[in-house]
């Protein structure tokens, strides 16, 4: 109930509340043309492509869009036409660049701590401040399994960085990938399958992520594809190969659950069940992910399949 007055007072918000995003731009293709008849010219209007009809939100964000697709010289010579001839969009709550999707890690943080406190205290399971942070501290004891891969995965992504080698590969990758002239969503799959054969190799997704995205993100925006679907291939093939890894943290775990009903299983066992689920999951995810973007689904709030 909370969360839903939350939600409806976060919608009542006036059109010029500090918690809406600046005012946006659209580019449409009725503008591109009139543009055009103004003397726009047809190399720069088909750069503009990759970006009609996404609403971008801040004149900065507009010009660094801008600059992305047309480079900056031109940028600042039909910058200012684009501006004029833009459809104009209203603030909203859920840009990414509004303040309230700015504070959503303290916002979400707040809307769990506050009712588990109050619910300990009713309930008598908390009688002072020490035993919220003995509940707290437990909680994060969890963690001691990420922050050592954390750990090693930072000095090999320092290092990764400092070589360039990450740049190197996204930059030959898509060069290969624009010369093979490969359909995107064929590049997707191709994405989706590299992270599944990864994952049977690296368990953590955040530490796997840290390593693949140096790589994936940059590489697929060369290709005009957005950092939010390199994150969907990602998830898809992550998620496909975790109950074959024995590498998966709570792989042992689901051995020994399984072993309380049939004694013999082993890795080997466990694995050649599970196999028929990572094959059908990997097929299913893919379509569903390749129908959405057919029907043009966004991905999430503001995430759409393009970039910029």
């Amino acid at each position: 109930m909370v969360i839903g007055i939350g939600i409806l007072v976060a919608l009542a918000l006036p059109a010029g509340s500090m918690f809406r995003s600046p005012a946006g731009l659209r580019v449409t293709p009725e503008a591109v043309e009139k543009m055009k008849a103004a003397g726009l010219p047809e190399d720069v209007a088909a750069k503009v492509a990759p970006i009609l009809g996404q609403e971008i939100f801040g004149k900065s964000a507009f010009d660094s869009a801008l600059k992305t697709r047309l480079g900056e010289e031109n940028a600042k010579r039909y910058g200012e036409m684009m501006a004029q001839n833009s459809e104009p969009v209203a603030p909203q709550l859920t840009a990414s660049s509004a303040p309230l999707m700015l504070s959503i890690v303290p916002l979400i943080f707040l809307l769990f701590v506050i009712p588990g406190i109050v619910y300990g205290y009713v309930a008598g399971t908390v009688s002072s401040h020490r035993d919220i942070v003995a509940g707290m501290s437990k909680s994060m004891s969890t963690l001691g399994y990420y922050i050592v891969l954390a750990f090693f995965a930072a000095l090999f992504i320092a290092a990764f960085g400092q070589s360039n080698i990450g740049a190197l590969i996204a930059l030959k990758g898509a060069n290969a990938l624009q010369a093979m002239a490969l359909p995107p969503q064929v590049t997707i799959i191709g994405i989706i399958t590299l992270t599944a054969f990864v994952n049977l190799l690296i368990g953590s997704a955040s530490a796997k992520w840290a390593l693949l995205a140096p790589i994936f993100v940059p590489l697929l925006m060369q290709l005009g594809l957005s950092p939010e679907l390199a994150q969907a291939s990602y998830r898809i093939g992550d998620s496909t190969t975790n109950i074959i890894t024995p590498l998966m943290p709570y792989f042992p775990l689901v051995v020994v659950f399984a072993q309380r009903y049939v004694k013999k299983t082993g890795i080997g066992t466990m694995i050649s069940i599970m196999l028929p689920y990572t094959v059908t999951f990997f097929v299913v995810w893919i379509v569903f992910l390749l129908i959405y973007w057919a029907l043009g689904i966004p991905l999430g709030l503001q995430a759409p399949y393009t970039y910029p």
